[in-house]
């Protein structure tokens, strides 16, 4: 028999290095053409985050995002970024970005004002183009704007940014810090279809619906959710490790079993744009807070649906038919308590 249930978790998470001071620093140079030349020592490890740095970029300054150039991220040669984890690259690197940019801008800003005879404040820029507000005839396109700064009046446009996390370590008497600045809150649901016969578990679909700051990129952050949740479907219910006279007896995939794509449920994401008034940008970051509330609510789904608390992970076939069989086996001596 199929029994299905649904199990909701929450979860919070910090955001940047914990008790301990997080850095990132960035060059740029509004360079020949209208592009923009990006320098810092981010690495990209697959989540997407050099995508979100160039629209940073080109919001901030008014070039195309396909102007916008990333240079080699060698710390021997740009400024530190540090590592790629932590939940950190966009909420570090994307303020340290936006920081250097706006510098940058305020000074093409007050040069071009310079040059048209107007008040910083009126000059704007989008697309390549920059303009004087309220002003049709004073308009031009960055690579002219660039051509003209350099040759005529000998200006090169550059600014730097450094983003510093405010924590502080931990107290070795009273464990009092602030560990992290800001957090990240979300809950998912899960719903799942439990085979009484033979204890499998399948997970038939996740809303998560997470406090993420403010969103750069939707797609990027919604697939962030789902390589999360899909590790989650691995934490609960498949991976498990386990050694013997301190070797590992799950050595491969063929015994660390992983979810394949016929594991994957729906994912529906929710995404809660409430930017971070503690931050330049107002952006969070989404990489390890959504795979938090997944094992729970998967657990919290089993109970839902056949009664029994799984409080060892995986939740494997074996597990859910054992805890099975001690239910059945301790109802009837429940019943004759009662009765």
């Amino acid at each position: 028999m199929k029994k299905r249930g649904r199990g909701m978790a929450c979860g919070w998470y910090g955001i940047a290095r914990t008790a301990a001071m997080d850095r990132a620093a960035v060059w740029v140079e509004i360079d020949d053409g209208g592009t923009l030349k990006v320098a810092t020592g981010v690495t990209e490890i697959g989540e997407g985050v050099l995508t979100g740095l160039c629209q940073i970029a080109a919001e901030e300054t008014g070039v195309r995002p396909e102007d916008v150039v990333l240079a080699d991220n060698d710390t021997a040669r740009v400024p530190e970024a540090a590592h790629a984890g932590a939940t950190r690259m966009t909420y570090m690197i994307g303020n340290a970005v936006a920081l250097a940019c706006r510098e940058a801008f305020g000074k093409f800003a007050a040069a071009m004002a310079g040059y048209w005879q107007v008040s910083p404040a009126s000059i704007r820029a989008r697309a390549g183009e920059v303009w004087v507000v309220g002003s049709p005839s004073q308009r031009m396109s960055m690579e002219h704007a660039v051509h003209i700064l350099k040759k005529d009046r000998g200006i090169v446009i550059v600014g730097s940014g450094l983003f510093t996390s405010a924590h502080t370590a931990l107290d070795p008497e009273t464990g009092a810090a602030t560990p992290w600045q800001s957090y990240v809150f979300g809950t998912q649901i899960a719903e799942v279809e439990v085979d009484t016969d033979t204890g499998e578990v399948q997970v038939l679909g996740v809303w998560a619906a997470h406090d993420v700051g403010r969103v750069i990129n939707p797609q990027q952050v919604e697939g962030q959710i789902e390589g999360g949740v899909i590790m989650g479907v691995g934490h609960a219910l498949m991976e498990a490790y386990s050694q013997a006279a301190g070797h590992t007896t799950t050595p491969g995939l063929a015994k660390y079993i992983l979810p394949t794509t016929l594991d994957v449920p729906h994912v529906t994401s929710v995404l809660i744009d409430e930017p971070d008034p503690k931050t330049p940008l107002g952006v969070k970051g989404i990489g390890e807070p959504c795979l938090t509330p997944t094992a729970p609510a998967i657990v919290n789904a089993i109970h839902d649906a056949v009664g029994v608390r799984m409080t060892h992970l995986p939740a494997t076939p074996e597990r859910v038919l054992e805890a099975l069989r001690l239910k059945r086996a301790v109802q009837p001596r429940e019943q004759r308590k009662v009765a």
